[in-house]
């Protein structure tokens, strides 16, 4: 007879020690890490079935969801796979991330200009970049593209694929929905801010076969959020769109929060804004909103109306019929001298293990950093003052230049996150008159390099 939910060679001591195999696998996975690792203490047979490759994978799919296994288990195929205990301890354990320059300007590569306040997306196994502002002020209006398959650490080959479609723009937001782009908004070398919304999609996805990228302007309606640049966006779910704040008209910093609803074929879509509820986050721009999985998003940081760099962080909650914001509570302690948490033009991404890696940016006093910092998002929607959410990482390899207004994402897996751009300290090389200057560097950070 197969085995069934109790073990009849063993019918001695607790019931649990009769389960099937099986049953435990699935009890085990209904616990909490600590009650796992104190599960296995009980006894030699709970300890190898609560060390065994496919429980911890199971916990792994459960706790990083099974697309990120998946896209990590791929990207791994090249390299031997650590237990995955073993990984989720080194990832729950993060003291520090690896970084590789991958750009090359000497080796005669076609390559987009340095530049800052750009869009910079991975979708379809590629990296898609677009616009942003560069020396004297001007926009650029290009789209690149990059195929990077399962092979993150090699040089990329850039394919400037489309110009003046969109119109050239900086500090517009583009958002991941499928295999599509969206982007929203921007400003123009001129001053003017747009409020256009437009749908990318990438073709012929293949490093020998060429890549491909059509835009094409989503039909909005008449009804759509007011003209503006350096705000935030994230998606919500597989249809959803959501911003925040930015630079209004006149230079005003506003506060606002706008959904857009797409239809399925992506061919429409609907703005609305969502009523303001006490408490919502106050005005401000460049700062971010990052969607970290099911109906949730976390905001952080920006410039405010009074001028100074904020370091507040808010908690957007969809799962009601209403959007709800709740501010974090923290107490970050025991900071070495000289650093500093506010920020403005950084960047903020949803990593493997489901936390938030910011990177860079800029203090009120415009000095720009180089730092990595995690947020731990499990438990920001606890309205109690919250300690130990904040880690600041080391970094190892390639030593980056402090920089802002940069733009990072990571792969499907969350492993891999690449860094574009932004404006870095001029002091070497010829710079803006105002000491700044805009970079082309491509960095690579692994979390994992020592697998």
């Amino acid at each position: 007879m197969a085995e069934t939910s109790y073990n009849n060679n063993n019918n001695n001591g607790s019931p649990i020690s009769n389960l099937a195999q099986d049953h435990l696998l699935t009890v085990l996975l209904c616990l909490p890490i600590d009650s796992v690792l104190s599960f296995a203490m009980t006894c030699k047979r709970f300890r190898s079935l609560a060390s065994s490759d496919t429980l911890w994978e199971s916990i792994c799919r459960r706790d990083w969801g099974p697309k990120s296994v998946e896209a990590f288990k791929s990207s791994s195929n090249q390299y031997p796979m650590l237990p995955w205990m073993r990984l989720y301890k080194q990832l729950c354990q993060l003291e520090s991330v690896f970084c590789q320059k991958l750009s090359d300007p000497d080796g005669g590569l076609l390559l987009p200009n340095p530049r800052a306040s750009h869009s910079l997306n991975f979708v379809s196994d590629c990296l898609v970049l677009f616009g942003g502002g560069c020396e004297g002020g001007r926009h650029l209006d290009d789209t690149w593209v990059a195929y990077i398959g399962n092979d993150f650490r090699r040089m990329l080959t850039w394919h400037k694929v489309s110009s003046g479609i969109p119109g050239g723009r900086f500090g517009h937001t583009c958002i991941v929905i499928d295999d599509y782009v969206v982007l929203f908004g921007g400003i123009n070398d001129s001053g003017n801010r747009h409020n256009d919304t437009w749908v990318g999609q990438v073709a012929a996805c293949h490093e020998n076969l060429g890549v491909t990228l059509s835009w094409r302007l989503l039909d909005v309606g008449s009804i759509a959020p007011p003209p503006r640049g350096a705000h935030a966006a994230c998606c919500i779910g597989n249809r959803r769109m959501v911003i925040h704040g930015g630079m209004g008209l006149h230079g005003v910093r506003l506060g606002d929060t706008w959904v857009l609803e797409l239809c399925e074929n992506f061919r429409f879509g609907s703005w609305h804004e969502v009523a303001s509820h006490h408490p919502s986050p106050p005005a401000r721009s460049g700062h971010s909103l990052t969607y970290i999985g099911g109906n949730r998003s976390v905001l952080f940081g920006g410039r405010g109306l009074g001028y100074e760099v904020l370091s507040d962080v808010w908690f957007l909650d969809v799962s009601s019929s209403c959007l709800k914001w709740v501010q974090v509570l923290y107490d970050l302690q025991n900071l070495p001298e000289g650093v500093t948490l506010p920020r403005v033009g950084h960047s903020a991404t949803l990593i493997l293990g489901g936390r938030l890696l910011i990177y860079g940016g800029e203090d009120t006093y415009r000095h720009r950093k180089q730092d990595f910092w995690v947020l731990d998002t499990n438990a920001l929607q606890s309205t109690r003052l919250l300690r130990n959410i904040w880690k600041r990482l080391k970094a190892e390899g390639y030593k980056p230049k402090c920089r802002s207004f940069h733009r990072a994402c990571a792969d499907y897996s969350g492993r891999y996150l690449h860094i574009f751009g932004g404006m870095v300290d001029g002091l070497v090389q010829p710079a803006e008159p105002s000491g700044l200057r805009f970079d082309g560097e491509l960095l690579l950070v692994d979390l994992m390099p020592r697998l």
